[in-house]
């Protein structure tokens, strides 16, 4: 009886990975969808299209737990906020209660004038808060300074400042329950030939501000970028390359 109850739980635990290997897709429109990660996480893909860039994707996340759901950046505008809300509410029965936010930058809170008027928390790194006062964007929240934990629904949610790199302000999520990292645009997918925009990006903290983090964490299993495919730790590395190049470049 105990074999067979170790065998089924080794079963239940391939099949998760498998599940984070072989991530299946809900389609909500031409420009959105949801790439189930594991049981509970969801990486939302949403696409624009703009004259420098073409059209491109951005990723967030959702975390759903007791039928409530924290979001992790918006899509770039209020009306695909919108969306992506009442269909987590219509057809997923999940009702949306946190928004944290990755930065500064529109791909990160572009629907936070939205989920403002839904009287939704917004959380957000204080050099974020101060940079949207600045701009007179919308102002989140709830602010951190170095880091935030925080309980959802009996498991802990982790927002950490590592230092500055595509932004001065960028922060990680940290899902300790399914060892997921949500590394926003800090970090960049495998098929990243380069760092992207470096319009507000800190270079000569990047390097150091990625190593930290794969020094926090040894159990990383995924990786979720700001654009492109999720990956695992091997994304973290990727990106230090590509920072050494772009200095290298630079001498």
């Amino acid at each position: 009886m105990k074999r067979n109850l170790i065998l089924l739980l080794l079963f239940l635990g391939s099949l998760s990975v498998l599940n984070a290997k072989n991530p299946k897709s809900i389609i909500i429109d031409d420009d959105m969808e949801l790439i189930q990660i594991v049981d509970s996480v969801y990486m939302h893909v949403t696409w624009e299209t703009s004259e420098k860039y073409g059209r491109f994707s951005s990723n967030g996340l959702i975390y759903v737990k007791h039928g409530e759901a924290i979001m992790i950046d918006t899509p770039a505008n209020n009306n695909k906020t919108k969306k992506l809300t009442e269909f987590l509410k219509d057809s997923l029965n999940v009702t949306l209660t946190k928004l944290i936010i990755g930065h500064f930058h529109s791909d990160c809170l572009g629907g936070l004038e939205y989920i403002q008027s839904i009287e939704v928390e917004s959380i957000a790194n204080k050099l974020t808060i101060d940079k949207c006062k600045e701009l007179d964007l919308p102002i989140p929240s709830t602010s951190f300074e170095d880091s935030l934990v925080f309980n959802f629904n009996g498991v802990n949610v982790e927002c950490r400042f590592f230092g500055g790199g595509h932004t001065y302000d960028n922060i990680i999520v940290w899902l300790p329950e399914t060892r997921i990292l949500f590394g926003g645009c800090l970090i960049k997918s495998m098929r990243s030939r380069g760092l992207g925009n470096l319009t507000d990006a800190v270079v000569e903290d990047w390097e150091q501000t990625v190593q930290k983090i794969l020094d926090s964490y040894s159990d990383i299993r995924v990786v979720i970028p700001g654009h492109g495919s999720m990956g695992g730790e091997d994304l973290l590395k990727h990106t230090i390359d590509l920072v050494q190049k772009e200095k290298n470049a630079t001498l």
